[in-house]
């Protein structure tokens, strides 16, 4: 069951209230009665053991480095496309 962090308006107090999804918010401190609000926290979700990337993407970002190795360079001109050997080939 997951735990949320609500604080509360009155007495700035926070607490952890262990919920079901389907549970409806917490709405007042159960110390003062004041008006809460649900916190968002840190996840302590944390995938482990071999085969997994810290980002999620290892494959993806190496197709996308070898193609921006292919990519042409950036036009050193400035004056847009009118000059560009690429774009007099492609019309």
């Amino acid at each position: 069951m997951p735990v949320y962090e609500y604080e509360c308006s009155k007495c700035e107090k926070v607490f952890e209230v262990q919920q079901r999804i389907a549970d409806d918010p917490i709405k007042t401190c159960p110390d003062c009665q004041g008006e809460v609000k649900k916190l968002v926290s840190m996840s302590s979700f944390q995938l482990k053991g071999g085969g997994w990337y810290a980002d999620g993407y290892a494959s993806a970002t190496a197709n996308s480095s070898k193609a921006t190795e292919k990519a042409p360079a950036a036009c050193d001109t400035g004056g847009g496309c009118k000059g560009c050997p690429a774009a007099a080939a492609s019309s």
